[in-house]
C-alpha cells in the first residue's frame, strides 16, 4: 500500500496493496477497501464500511460516519460500496440505521460529483450519476441509470426510477417514473419520456414506441392513474421497459409525478 505519511490509518483497516492513501487522510478500523483503489488527501472513511475495486475518492469527502437520525443510538450499522464508483470533493455519506435494515449501498460505476450528500439507508443502483449538491434523505432508492441534476431534494422514502432524468433544483417529495424526464417547474411534471437518455443507453424501436405510447396515456390523456394503467395493460404492449413501468406505479407508496 502507498500511503503517505501524513494519513492516520487504523492497524485493524483491510486494505489492498494496490490502494493508494493521500495526506491527512484517515481511515478507520472498519474500514475495507478492495484493489487499485485512490484515496486523495484529506478524506475521512470510518465506521463497518466496506469498499469495492477501483473506487476513487476525491479530498474532503467524509464516507461512512454516523447517519443523522435522532434514533440513531450508536448501534451497529453499515455502508456498501461496489466497484468503480467516483465520490468528488466534500460528498457525503452516511451508514445505515436499524429501522432501515442497517446499511446504506451503493452499487457499481456511479458518479457523486461535488458536496452530494447519501443519507442513510439509501439504496443506489449502477452507473447513477448525481450532480453538483443533489440530496437524498433517507431510505430513498435509485434505480440504474438514473441521472440526479444539481441541487435536487430528494424527499426520504423516494424511489427514483431506473433511466429516469431529473432536472436541476427539483424537489421531490413523490416517486419519479422510471423512464422519464422530469423537470422543476411548478407544480412539478414529467415532461416526456427520457428519449435522449435512454437512446445512450440502447433502447431502440418498439421498446421506444411503446413507452412513448404509454407515456402518452398517464401524463397526456385525461384519464387518472389508476385507468391510465388499465389502458395501458389493455393494449399488451409487449416491451418489458413498460411492464418495469407498470409495476413501478403499481408499487408505489407516495404516489408517483405525472
Amino acid at each position: 500500500m502507498k500511503a503517505h505519511p501524513t494519513a492516520i490509518i487504523h492497524p485493524k483497516a483491510r486494505i489492498a496493496c494496490s490502494v493508494t492513501v493521500g495526506p491527512y487522510t484517515v481511515i478507520g478500523e472498519g474500514v475495507e477497501l478492495g484493489e487499485d483503489c485512490e484515496v486523495m488527501s484529506h478524506v475521512v472513511l470510518e465506521g463497518e464500511t466496506r469498499l469495492g475495486a477501483r473506487n476513487r475518492i476525491f479530498p474532503w469527502a467524509s464516507i461512512g460516519l454516523a447517519p443523522q437520525d435522532m434514533k440513531y443510538a450508536g448501534e451497529p450499522t453499515r455502508l456498501e460500496i461496489g466497484d468503480d464508483n467516483t465520490f468528488r470533493e466534500f460528498v457525503t455519506v452516511h451508514r445505515g440505521t436499524a429501522g432501515g435494515g442497517g446499511v446504506t449501498r451503493i452499487g457499481h460505476h456511479n458518479l457523486l460529483m461535488a458536496y452530494v450528500h447519501i443519507a442513510h439507508d439509501c439504496r443506489l443502483g449502477d452507473h447513477v450519476i448525481m450532480a453538483n449538491g443533489a440530496s437524498l434523505a433517507g431510505h430513498v432508492e435509485i434505480g440504474d441509470h438514473a441521472m440526479v441534476g444539481a441541487f435536487c431534494g430528494i424527499h426520504q422514502f423516494c424511489r427514483i426510477g431506473a433511466y429516469s432524468f431529473l432536472g436541476s433544483y427539483t424537489v421531490v417529495n413523490k416517486d419519479i417514473l422510471p423512464y422519464s424526464k422530469t423537470s422543476a417547474p411548478r407544480p412539478m411534471q414529467v415532461l416526456g419520456v427520457n428519449r435522449i437518455g435512454l437512446e445512450r443507453r440502447g433502447l431502440r424501436g418498439d421498446d421506444l414506441a411503446e413507452l412513448e405510447q404509454a407515456f402518452r396515456l398517464l401524463t397526456r390523456s385525461k384519464l387518472n392513474t389508476t385507468q391510465a394503467l388499465a389502458a395501458i395493460e389493455a393494449r399488451q404492449f409487449r416491451s418489458q421497459h413498460v411492464r418495469a413501468l407498470v409495476e413501478f406505479i403499481r408499487s408505489s407508496e407516495r404516489g408517483v409525478v405525472k
